[in-house]
């Protein structure tokens, strides 16, 4: 008979992160969960004893008068410590709330609670290993869990009981097997999720399952759907504008007409028709993406070919597949088959991972993503890694077992993601692919995008980073060093020792590891003279950070040679050992693992070494290369870059197929500024003969905008930095200070972002409100711009990465500060080498690339602000040469119409404040 365990699920508020430095609990609350049902709950208030911060007040909405008369935890913590008694206690982060309520227990005398434990972060991320964050209030919302008040203890207890229960179905839901595999590795987790395991198990045994699950190789898949059988479209394109509205109002609830919508539609539908290249520049607010897909789905159709659409990342591929397309199915009254196609390497290679599987001696981090791996296996149509959240030593694992054209097991072609990504790709009406995949087909020699009815380049700028990107090369030494550390030598235990289980000869290995230490010394050298060279060159600079051309550089290019000839050497006989005899009779799992292991690092060198001959070795005419390093992390810092400056070939190879069969068409909300029309287009490689067509929105649409140019800032030119910083610094509290937070700062410059920020946390003005900092606060872009999005009071500080690609719809966003008019640093390499060749060419840098750049910077930076028409929000321009330079007038131009006010910075504040009580 199997226990039935009961639960109680805790979560507590606090003052702060640290019971050790005088934090404490200011409510707590518990759900019991008997026989998968929530039988109770308890929760209180807890008197602290000192006043709670206010961005805690702000994050829990609990003040000091809710706490005032509420007990002391000396007077509770008994009564707790006897609920919790016989209870498996589970919390959302557990190392939180229990090592804080043990500290707790601890301080007023009472003794330790001795319990088993389950991290529902730790269940969650096995169960749902495809969702995009494990915050509790984001896989809520996923998972349709109600949680009115986050950040609450007694909502968020019970939120987190009911997260617990949707994990416990979702694992009763896995086929039997998969439950096995996953409680076999379960008692290496962190909790004891293996109790749970075991009996979610031991009932499933004693169950028919109903559902058919196919295998390979004892793992198994999600069923494949049956292909949807299409009815034929029977919609024509609507012509004239009676017939779009006819059709959009009978499909659409609360369709809003928007006339350069429209207007899209029938300039693409022309364009298909007369197969012409074209482009098409439509401002938010167009509806660009439903613009293009309807008379581009309407013709494929008719085609019997699909429409290629090509975007940038995979959160704008997801945004198409999983919004738009619904809503075109919906106009069009059928259900459109959809493919998409990436790289091969984003595919798993079931083959690989099935070996991995065998071993039993593995890392947390890696036996968690095969854990992750099993369950997302039952529930992935496409077998997109991508799909995929696992942590940092996850991903190691994850890009272990990616497809490749090595995948060499005969059994695969059943299930091989890849190939089924292919031939769905051939029969489908929309085919989304991303830019990088465009780009690579053209190394193909059966090219997998050459059927299609027409092209569709989305986010067409991004293009040029796209191409940018496939030909950058960088080198990272600890990168490197990680990479040359898996061979170690015969006395460690790493790869080369391990060679002596797949019968390889001891001399054979010490042959291998002398030519491997060859390649350690000969690497050291090279990184040793690297950081000579910098240091010869004197800087008077405080900044720890510094960043060199390669060009003002003197590093002695046989030493650098030396570093790929040894390893090149290395290469050959490591490569050896995979064709030798004495490894092919090595039949059995682990030395199968090995060799796997082996090929996988020696494949991982050979694209190292590619990178350094690349980068050190060979000489391209048009490119920029240039060292990044920081004083006080050497040589860990030590990065080194190579940028291509001339892609536009690399475009027209990709493209030029596409062009000579179908209609192409480049799409984008920024594609041109006012001063230079052909700004981007040309960067892209294309004619100027090719039309640039603008769609604008509604004149009302930006009725909630404003613009303030703040007059009265020092210019920087003439004052120090830190005296501009404490302008900057002033200037942003008293903006924060009235519009309450829901504010971007945006930078040109990380240093000033970090200057600035220090600044204000030194004088303490904002202490009510939460910073977050690009580069200074952890986590990635998507990370910081949730966490903006949680408190009411924040302010998020960016620089370029943050100017574009970032939605922030509705109340989350009023206010964007421009710190500085985004032009490019004159000591960036790469915009130094760009001058250079402009130059060469007989053109002004500043007013053919400098300029223009940065007016498309800016109104990417003005795009963030209205998302939707009912959208309110302040523009403020801290740089004064917007109304003191010529070429302000650009910068103003590339905007909408809107209403622009010069102002101090003392009626600035008047005018937010008049602002906000509109």
């Amino acid at each position: 008979m199997v226990e039935n365990h009961k639960y109680a699920v805790v979560d507590i508020e606090t003052t702060g992160h640290s019971s050790t430095s005088g934090d404490r609990i200011i409510q707590l609350a518990i759900v019991f969960i008997n026989n998968y049902q929530i039988v109770n709950t308890f929760s209180t208030f807890i008197n602290p004893e000192k006043p709670i911060p206010f961005f805690i007040q702000d994050l829990t909405k609990i003040n000091n008068e809710d706490v005032v008369n509420a007990p002391l935890f000396e007077e509770v913590g008994s009564e707790i410590l006897n609920m919790l008694q016989d209870h498996i206690f589970v919390a959302h982060n557990i190392n939180f709330d229990l090592s804080f309520l043990q500290s707790e227990l601890k301080r007023v005398g009472l003794p330790k609670l001795i319990c088993k434990t389950m991290d529902t972060v730790e269940f969650a991320k096995l169960m749902f290993p495809n969702v995009y964050s494990y915050k509790l209030q984001d896989i809520a919302s996923e998972l349709h869990i109600d949680l009115q008040k986050a950040h609450r203890a007694d909502d968020d207890a019970l939120a987190t009981a009911h997260l617990l229960l949707k994990c416990i179905e979702r694992l009763s839901s896995l086929p039997v097997r998969t439950i096995e595999l996953l409680h076999k590795r379960s008692f290496q987790l962190k909790s004891n999720l293996s109790l749970l395991f075991f009996e979610v198990l031991s009932k499933k045994r004693t169950e028919l399952d109903t559902k058919e699950y196919p295998f390979y190789r004892n793992i198994p898949l999600k069923p494949v759907n049956e292909d949807v059988l299409v009815r034929p479209i029977r919609q024509n394109f609507p012509l004239d504008k009676a017939s779009k509205l006819k059709l959009f109002r009978s499909s659409l609830p609360n369709f809003e007409e928007r006339q350069g919508q429209f207007e899209l539609m029938d300039t693409i539908h022309f364009a298909m028709r007369e197969k012409r290249e074209i482009v098409c520049e439509a401002e938010t607010g167009i509806g660009k993406t439903l613009g293009y897909l309807l008379p581009a789905t309407i013709y494929a159709m008719e085609k019997q070919k699909p429409v290629i659409i090509s975007t940038y990342t995979t959160h704008l591929i997801d945004q198409l597949v999983l919004e738009e397309i619904p809503k075109l199915n919906q106009l069009l009254g059928v259900q459109t088959r959809v493919a998409k196609l990436k790289g091969m390497h984003h595919y798993i290679d079931l083959y690989q991972f099935w070996q991995y599987l065998q071993l039993d001696d593995e890392s947390y981090d890696e036996t968690f993503a095969i854990m992750q791996v099993l369950v997302w296996l039952t529930i992935t149509d496409e077998g997109d890694l991508t799909e995929l959240n696992v942590s940092g030593g996850g991903q190691l694992f994850v890009d272990k077992i990616r497809r490749t054209n090595r995948s060499k097991s005969d059994d695969l072609e059943v299930v091989d993601f890849y190939k089924r990504a292919i031939h769905k790709s051939e029969t489908c009406d929309i085919l989304v692919t991303n830019h990088a995949m465009v780009l690579a087909d053209q190394d193909r020699e059966n090219r997998l995008l050459s059927n299609g009815s027409v092209t569709i380049i989305d986010e067409a700028h991004q293009f040029i980073h796209a191409s940018i990107s496939r030909k950058e090369r960088i080198f990272s030494y600890t990168n490197w060093k990680y990479v040359l550390g898996q061979f170690g030598t015969l006395d460690t235990d790493q790869l080369l020792r391990k060679l002596s289980k797949v019968n390889v000869p001891r001399p054979l290995r010490e042959r291998l590891e002398k030519l491997y230490v060859e390649v350690i010394n000969a690497f050291d050298v090279a990184v040793s003279c690297i950081i000579s060279s910098v240091q010869l060159m004197n800087t008077r600079s405080k900044n720890t950070k510094r960043t060199i051309s390669l060009d003002e550089m003197n590093i002695d290019p046989p030493i650098l040679r030396l570093v790929a000839n040894s390893i090149q050497s290395f290469i050959l006989s490591a490569k050896s050992i995979l064709d030798s005899s004495y490894t092919k009779n090595a039949t059995d799992d682990e030395a199968s693992i090995i060799l796997n292991e082996w090929e996988y690092w020696i494949r991982e060198l050979e694209i190292k070494v590619s990178e350094w001959d690349e980068i050190f070795l060979q000489e391209e005419s048009i490119e920029a290369k240039w060292l990044e390093i920081d004083s006080r992390s050497i040589p860990g810092s030590l990065t080194i870059i190579k940028r291509p400056l001339n892609f536009q070939n690399d475009i027209k190879k990709a493209l030029n197929p596409m062009r000579e069969a179908v209609a192409v068409i480049w799409t984008s909300g920024t594609l041109s500024v006012p001063s230079n029309r052909h700004f981007v287009t040309s960067q892209l490689g294309l004619s100027e003969k090719i039309h640039i067509h603008q769609f604008k929105a509604s004149a009302d649409y930006y009725n909630g905008a404003e613009l303030l140019i703040i007059e009265d800032m020092p210019d920087i030119q003439h004052v120090s930095q830190n005296e501009y910083v404490e302008s900057v610094a002033e200037a942003i509290v008293q903006t924060v200070l009235v519009s309450e937070g829901r504010c971007f700062v945006l930078f040109t410059s990380q240093d000033m972002l970090r200057k600035t920020v220090e600044l204000i946390q030194d004088t303490n003005l904002l202490e009510d409100y939460m910073l977050f900092a690009q580069g200074m606060s952890s986590g990635s872009r998507m990370r910081l711009l949730k966490s903006f999005q949680r408190f009411s009071k924040s302010v998020l500080f960016g620089t370029n990465s943050f100017w574009e690609g970032v939605d922030v719809p509705g109340d989350a966003l009023s206010v964007i500060i421009m710190v500085r008019l985004p032009f490019s640093s004159p000591d960036d390499p790469l915009f130094k080498k760009r001058a250079e060749l402009l130059t060469i060419n007989g053109q002004n840098p500043f007013t053919a690339y400098s300029l223009p750049e940065a007016v498309l910077r800016f109104r990417q930076g003005f795009g963030r602000l209205i998302r939707s028409s009912t959208d309110k929000g302040v523009f403020i321009v801290l740089d004064r040469r917007i109304e003191t330079k010529s070429y302000g007038s650009d910068f103003l131009q590339a905007i909408p119409n809107i209403p622009i006010k010069k102002v101090s910075l003392e009626d600035m504040v008047l005018e937010l404040e008049n602002w906000y009580t509109k």
